[in-house]
């Protein structure tokens, strides 16, 4: 088949992992991969994705080819693949608009972005990279509160006729008003806020689900995370987590069979911790009552690398987004970001999520 084209805006860790991810697999083979949960997806193997379009804003990324950026700082993820051939593909200057939080200014250089003194792209300039480059959909990789930033990245992507994957907490795919307008264009979004292989959201969500099928009451609980990455450090200002709380609080509160109140749930960013890196870790408590109302407590703590945690659901979004450009499908696709993602326009338990996305992926469903 055709690779699948894909623009990306933001070449963090994130993107560097998924970069990688795509080499990494051209090697292997279905039978001895590892960290997949699917090798071929409707007929498309995880190589089979090619960047074709990049956009950033950090000096040391805009200029270079998008297989040079992604190892350059302030990037820290483990890198598993080093031999990333040269793509010929520029990262060009994008908008910055809120994707710059003013208060990474007080750390190091290596330790934040750097602001390109490049002329920013105009609206005109990104709709018309993604419309000669070929790309079929714009993977969103943007700092979290990059409110305006996503929102205007997404008006591009209607514009230039491709599809949406937004991987942060701003909400568009589970915005009624903006899953109209792909609909509409008949454009597929995957979206909001990709939820990663085994990381805090997905575990609190599988635990607190247990806890509902077995008859245990959940009186209260918490999710505290500490990580070194730019994320972390852009997440110190708390006026920019206010979509990224709501996101990872819906997330567990919608397995619940009722939802706790406001002072018994807590979840999202505590701290940055730098020689942390990307590895993220998680501490996570619950408290609850077993038969006879007697207590009891559940404490668990998680250690990560926090973007390869990420690759592998979104080298699954890529395709099944192609799946349904394929199959002229536009709008919101609810299954597969059900399953891949924090705030769906739709919750599902992830098993139901989980067999949705396969009936979508066998054409058994229409999104």
């Amino acid at each position: 088949m055709d690779s699948i084209k894909i623009a990306i805006v933001g070449v963090g860790n994130c993107a560097s992992s998924l970069l990688q991810g795509i080499e990494y697999y051209r090697e292997k083979r279905g039978e001895d991969v590892t960290g997949l949960m699917h090798w071929d997806l409707g007929g498309y193997r995880p190589y089979e994705i090619e960047v074709v379009a990049a956009f950033d804003i950090d000096a040391r990324k805009v200029g270079k080819d998008v297989a040079e950026a992604i190892f350059a700082l302030p990037n820290c993820t483990t890198v598993f693949c080093p031999e990333v051939p040269k793509t010929g593909v520029t990262v060009r200057m994008g908008r910055v608009l809120d994707g710059f939080p003013e208060h990474m200014l007080d750390y190091k250089e290596e330790c934040r972005f750097v602001l390109a003194d490049d002329e920013e792209a105009s609206r005109e300039d990104i709709i018309r990279e993604l419309e000669d480059s070929g790309a079929e959909m714009l993977i969103n990789y943007l700092p979290v509160g990059s409110e305006k930033a996503t929102r205007f990245y997404a008006e591009c992507a209607l514009e230039a006729g491709v599809g949406f994957i937004n991987n942060m907490p701003v909400f568009i795919a589970s915005d009624p008003a903006w899953a109209k307008r792909f609909k509409e264009h008949s454009l597929p979004i995957i979206g909001d806020d990709i939820k990663s292989q085994i990381g805090a959201t997905i575990t609190h969500r599988v635990l607190a689900d247990l806890f509902r099928q077995r008859g245990v009451v959940l009186d209260r609980t918490y999710q505290l995370n500490t990580g070194g990455n730019t994320d972390f450090l852009n997440m110190l200002n708390r006026d920019r987590l206010a979509s990224k709380r709501r996101s990872k609080t819906e997330a567990v509160q919608s397995v619940l069979k009722e939802p706790l109140d406001a002072d018994n749930i807590h979840i999202g960013p505590s701290d940055y911790v730098c020689w942390q890196k990307d590895n993220k870790v998680c501490f996570l408590r619950m408290e609850g009552r077993i038969f006879g109302d007697v207590p009891m407590y559940l404490d668990l703590r998680l250690s990560v690398e926090d973007s390869p945690n990420s690759g592998g659901i979104v080298i699954d979004a890529i395709r099944c987004c192609r799946l349904a450009l394929d199959r002229g499908i536009g709008g919101p696709l609810i299954s597969p970001s059900a399953y891949f993602m924090k705030h769906p326009p739709l919750q599902f338990r992830d098993d139901d999520a989980y067999h949705m996305t396969e009936e979508f992926i066998q054409g058994l469903r229409d999104s």
